[in-house]
């Protein structure tokens, strides 16, 4: 139970809209910037004069600590308080957006775009946990259908921000639109009730956070720096052979701890661990692939930053019309058949997109694949989420969703580190004909992963 909440908020009242709009924007922050800065990379690429692998370290530095902090952000705020960690989060978040904004050189923007990642993981877990919280039990299912809905449409419109920017102005306000939406955020925080939960565990996971952080940065390490310098050279190998065993450690640490931050006894379940497995196999590919069908569309296609944005709304536009009706289905007939059907779909939608050159018309040769991709992802979020809700206990929901949110966002990560050197495009300048002929094998490995969640989703969820 939470404490320190006060009376339960009505939805629709004063303190209860000021209170959801809060949650929502502050959250939207973080997932409009695990987007918008896919269409800035050519233009920081050009400004900072770096090579794909820096422009990776661009995007992985944000997914490793939003991705591996997420859990222990979500159990800090239960115990501490969820509205202080948030405008603590949204202080970090606010602070790092800036000096990612006047990074002079790659390595500022890199070591900027980890402490974003760090606020984020404070702030994304903890707005969803106060709209929990805050308001009345026959208002809370609006509540979160509202925050889910509104707060993921930030994600599917951030290309088409961040292009509109981009173009207007610089690179570098795409990190700046972040301080207006911060003042926002802040200014409606004050409608926020504070709240904890009084059964919170009264020590952190640090260990396991630390541990998993450390792995996943030596790991993503090895991968993008080893095409370049050599899987061999000494700081290359240490990196991976650290990484995998501190990997290993984080799961022994789990499964001693008192209050771990990955419960191991929830992926008992099949229906729990197969959704996850589809997860990731379906969110690396979701990472990776536009990653690289931004360059492909701005360095190969002569495209604007807003013209790559706008390319991808019929995948915004099919994700907002069609997600609400794929989880009713799903409810009707259970998530199994829509869960292997839509990364099916979406894997056919990239192998369109494989096609993608310097001689395609958006109408004959992107349109097609960006329809077909967004029809397949439309297909299966809502019978993901769904899935991995339905397969623990009621107790369990918040916790087997901060897992399943980190899973995909571990996923893009390890996506974007592998994927290049599996493509063949380490140490390619990013723009050449070499670099068109490893964007073909790299969306082609896109459409093989989406295939392959469709397989695991079939072999490993119940109807």
């Amino acid at each position: 139970m939470s404490a320190g909440a006060g009376p339960a908020l009505e939805l629709h009242s004063r303190r209860g809209y000021t209170t959801l709009a809060a949650t929502i924007v502050g959250s939207g922050m973080v997932f409009l910037d695990s987007t918008v800065v896919n269409v800035a990379l050519p233009a920081i690429q050009r400004d900072l004069d770096t090579d794909l692998a820096g422009l990776q370290w661009v995007v992985t530095g944000y997914l490793l600590t939003l991705g591996a902090l997420l859990l222990l952000g979500g159990a800090l705020g239960d115990l501490r308080g969820r509205r202080r960690v948030f405008l603590a989060g949204l202080g970090v978040f606010t602070v790092s957006s800036i000096l990612c904004a006047a990074a002079p050189t790659l390595a500022v923007l890199i070591a900027a775009r980890v402490l974003q990642g760090v606020g984020g993981a404070m702030l994304v877990p903890q707005s969803l946990a106060i709209v929990t919280a805050a308001f009345r039990h026959e208002d809370r299912g609006a509540a979160i259908g509202a925050w889910s809905g509104l707060s993921g449409l930030s994600t599917a419109i951030g290309p088409f921000v961040g292009g509109s920017l981009v173009d207007a102005f610089s690179w570098r306000w795409a990190f700046l639109l972040n301080v207006p939406l911060a003042a926002v955020t802040w200014v409606l925080a004050k409608s926020v009730p504070e709240t904890r939960d009084a059964d919170a565990a009264p020590h952190l996971d640090v260990p396991g956070a630390l541990t998993v952080t450390l792995g996943l940065a030596g790991l993503v390490y090895a991968l993008i720096e080893g095409p370049e310098r050599g899987f061999g050279s000494l700081p290359v190998a240490i990196a991976g052979v650290a990484g995998v065993a501190l990997l290993a450690a984080f799961v022994e640490i789990e499964r001693r701890a008192a209050a771990p931050m990955v419960p191991l006894a929830l992926f008992r379940s099949r229906r729990f661990t197969g959704a996850n497995l589809t997860t990731f196999t379906v969110y690396a590919a979701l990472g990776s692939g536009f990653f690289f069908v931004s360059l492909q569309l701005q360095t190969v296609l002569g495209y604007s930053a807003l013209e790559s944005g706008a390319a991808g709304l019929p995948v915004t536009a099919l994700l907002a019309t069609l997600s609400t009706r794929m989880g009713r289905l799903a409810q009707r007939i259970g998530p199994r058949l829509p869960m292997t059907v839509g990364p099916i779909v979406a894997a056919a939608g990239f192998l369109l997109l494989s096609r993608v050159d310097a001689g395609s018309s958006y109408w004959t040769g992107v349109f097609p694949g960006m329809v077909v991709f967004g029809l397949g992802l439309a297909i299966t979020v809502a019978p993901l989420v769904g899935a991995v809700l339905m397969s623990v206990e009621e107790r369990y929901t918040g916790t087997a969703s901060g897992i399943n949110n980190a899973v995909s966002r571990v996923a893009q990560l390890l996506a974007i580190a592998l994927l290049p050197f599996a493509a063949g495009l380490a140490g390619v300048e990013v723009g050449t004909e070499a670099f068109a002929d490893g964007y073909a094998r790299a969306a082609l490995m896109t459409s093989a992963l989406l295939a392959v969640g469709g397989v695991t989703a079939w072999l490993t969820v119940g109807e």
